[in-house]
């Protein structure tokens, strides 16, 4: 008998490129990956690679599952007083991955299908922790910081690279760029989350934001896009209570 309440696995609906709906995908873990564009890295102090031989290895971090918003309302955060945009290539995982490492010929099979979210940022308080050398979680890791659009499976989507991921706010575009200019790309990153965590069915990855980041306020709205194939429309709402 459970002592407490049991928190429901949080879920994202799965439509066709009809907008039919399919079923409900459960979260379980999100993952994110940092600076995945070079022109983003740039934008926030970092370097970027001139070669796939000068990567590196890929930043990760993580959001509680039940930071996702499938509503599009996002309450303004406590805590911060620059809240920040980062839209987003949402891959959403099917199956488990074997035991070890994950090849990167094999990453795709994981793949169930794909989505675009933002990853919203309490920047102030990422900027005073990398100052300090300190983590940076609560600017990451937040209630309502993982706003996500519904998912449409692989097949429906085809190839990433020609697509793009764009963003509106108030009507006016701000982030916009190819899939094809990803630092690393799905399998990649798949292979190099392998190395540190078992990937499981029902895991979301956040891939990264191109250029353009810039503070959100209460009453904007934003729409997110994915060439012609995805839409996440929203709005920041009041702070909550």
């Amino acid at each position: 008998m459970d002592l407490v309440p049991a928190a429901a696995a949080p879920r994202i609906p799965v439509r066709d490129p009809h907008g039919h709906a399919l079923g409900e995908f459960p979260v379980r873990r999100i993952y994110c990956v940092g600076r995945n564009f070079a022109d983003h890295a740039r934008e926030m102090g970092a370097s970027a690679p001139a070669s796939k031989a000068e990567r590196g290895n890929p930043v990760f971090f993580m959001k509680p599952a039940d930071a996702i918003v499938t509503d599009g309302v996002v309450p303004y955060p406590p805590g911060t007083a620059d809240l920040h945009h980062e839209v987003e290539l949402v891959v959403a995982l099917g199956r488990d991955a074997p035991a070890g490492l994950l090849p990167v010929e094999d990453a795709a099979a994981l793949v169930f299908g794909y989505g675009i979210g933002l990853d919203l940022t309490r920047r102030d308080l990422q900027a005073a922790a990398k100052a300090k050398g300190l983590p940076w979680d609560t600017g990451k890791g937040f209630d309502h910081s993982a706003p996500v659009s519904a998912l449409l499976p692989a097949a429906a989507v085809g190839a990433l690279a020609p697509l793009e991921l764009s963003l509106e706010v108030n009507g006016q575009r701000r982030q916009a760029s190819t899939l094809d200019q990803l630092i690393w790309d799905v399998p990649e990153i798949l292979h190099a989350l392998s190395k540190l965590y078992a990937l499981r069915a029902g895991d979301l990855v956040f891939m990264g934001t191109p250029a353009g980041v810039a503070a959100l306020h209460p009453g904007d709205t934003f729409r997110a896009r994915l060439g012609g194939l995805l839409q996440l429309d929203g709005r920041i709402a009041l702070p909550a209570g």
